[in-house]
């Protein structure tokens, strides 16, 4: 039903009564807005447990973390660790036939990255999700940082983890930076879903690449920026809406992009390593354009 609701859109010609007649959905569904998932105090505080101890640790699995959690004076069994991870969409990064299981129906792509050595912009990007606390529940953010110069190209808040959220960021990685070379996320059902890929694949010079289950180190500088933005702001500012986690990370991502120096790149800042090494920019649009014209040839 969701996966119905999804292709009627007041954008198109046919007014909505006649697409919720095709999609076979009730017009009225159109407006229903998703709310917000609302834990009580003690399964946020849970979570919020959880989120902390597997940035410190991301190699932590369900048995560790009931560990953890009991050592907290919380008498938890596996099974819920269990559930409260997978609601954050956390799994530890050694490979195991239990978690980060692709959706059934999805085709999932081998891993293209081990031993590629990354030696330019846009010859990597890497898309990932993480979750954001509130005081009445959480949101999820993607985002799609660029290998090379660790630039966060394009991010997105939504309160669901449907695929579209993630679409629409791609989309607008795609308009302002061209295409990458190989494009790379993990085994979730957002990124294998028929529309993430479909939308890759209108350009036919990507190749699309997908981690190991189970292995978050595949995408490891992804994993990076997550840590980085929990310990550098989330964490520390503890954004009580929405709108104020929004503005937050918006402000954030400039920091990161702009200004942050990063020791591994020899305290320069993404976009000095981005821009530089795309000629200002032009490159870039050069590339898109070609890429363009080849696609709309094909």
């Amino acid at each position: 039903m969701k996966a119905r609701r999804a292709w009627i859109g007041a954008e198109h010609p046919i007014p909505l009564a006649r697409q919720s007649e095709l999609a076979g959905t009730n017009r009225s569904t159109f407006y229903l807005k998703p709310k917000l998932y609302e834990p009580d105090a003690e399964e946020l505080h849970l979570l919020e447990l959880i989120d902390q101890e597997f940035t410190r640790h991301p190699f932590y699995g369900s048995r560790r973390m009931r560990h953890y959690l009991r050592k907290q004076g919380y008498q938890i069994n596996r099974k819920r660790v269990q559930r409260l991870m997978l609601k954050l969409g956390l799994a530890g990064i050694m490979a195991n036939p239990k978690t980060s299981e692709p959706h059934p129906e999805h085709k999932v792509f081998s891993y293209l990255l081990r031993g590629v050595k990354i030696i330019r912009p846009n010859h990597v990007w890497s898309a990932d999700i993480t979750y954001c606390r509130l005081p009445r529940g959480f949101m999820y953010l993607v985002a799609i940082v660029d290998w090379y110069s660790r630039k966060v190209l394009a991010w997105r808040l939504s309160n669901t983890m449907d695929s579209s959220f993630c679409v629409s960021c791609l989309q607008e990685a795609f308009g302002k930076y061209g295409i990458p070379e190989i494009f790379n996320t993990d085994q979730g059902a957002q990124f294998t879903s028929e529309a993430f890929i479909s939308a890759i694949r209108e350009y036919p010079d990507i190749r699309i690449s997908m981690d190991g289950r189970g292995r978050a180190l595949d995408n490891v500088f992804v994993e990076r920026l997550w840590r980085s933005l929990k310990h550098e702001d989330l964490y520390l500012k503890g954004y009580g809406s929405g709108t104020e986690l929004y503005q937050g990370l918006q402000n954030y991502f400039h920091f990161y992009n702009t200004e942050r120096l990063h020791q591994s790149m020899g305290y320069q800042t993404p976009d000095e390593i981005y821009v530089s090494a795309c000629g200002g920019g032009a490159m870039i649009v050069d590339k898109f354009n070609e890429m363009g014209q080849r696609h709309s040839a094909a």
